[in-house]
């Protein structure tokens, strides 16, 4: 083989290598830029139960969905039963999906969340109220922030609250969708 299309032949490969890795990592997150460092501590007792979404980003997972309520349960094995569920005001359907939570060794304030086989995903609590009353949740990325509550509306204040919160974490909260409960 002629050892000019050998070389010639490793520099493309080289060239569409860099190419395609660089264009995976844009469509990741920024991940360098946004804060989605945890909280300390965490009491899974206390955060199990009923959660209202009252703003999240897009995502195809949830879209079109009111009324979003999320539950966690503890199960024997110390593993959460997850269950979100919603209305699709397009579909005009109820949607309920079903996963598991687990803790992570050594991250206090993280879970991993699977609602497909294996497939762990980051879980990362950011902010929680003393009282377990609002919570808000990030993942490894920047495209996935959730403020919920245990009720179907927050107060302003905390709202903003929290909004100054994921903008000083770097996060753009004019992508929250405001869900109607």
């Amino acid at each position: 083989m002629n050892k000019s299309l050998i070389i010639g032949g490793a520099v493309l490969a080289i060239v569409l290598t860099t190419t395609i890795g660089s264009l995976i990592a844009k469509g990741r997150s920024t991940k360098g830029t946004i804060d989605n460092s945890t909280i300390d501590s965490i009491d899974l007792n206390k955060y199990q139960g009923r959660w209202f979404e009252i703003a999240r980003f897009d995502h195809p997972f949830e879209r079109n969905l009111e009324l979003v309520v999320a539950s966690y349960d503890i199960n024997p094995d110390g593993t959460i039963k997850v269950t979100n569920s919603g209305f699709n005001a397009k579909t005009g359907r109820y949607k309920e999906s079903i996963g598991r939570a687990r803790t992570v060794k050594g991250k206090k304030g993280e879970l991993e969340v699977t609602f497909f086989l294996n497939f762990w995903s980051p879980y990362k609590i950011m902010e929680l109220a003393p009282d377990y009353s609002y919570v808000m949740i990030g993942s490894d990325s920047d495209k996935y922030l959730w403020i919920l509550s245990r009720t179907p509306k927050l107060d302003d204040k905390t709202i903003q609250t929290l909004l100054d919160a994921a903008t000083q974490r770097g996060y753009d909260t004019e992508k929250l969708i405001w869900v109607r409960q």
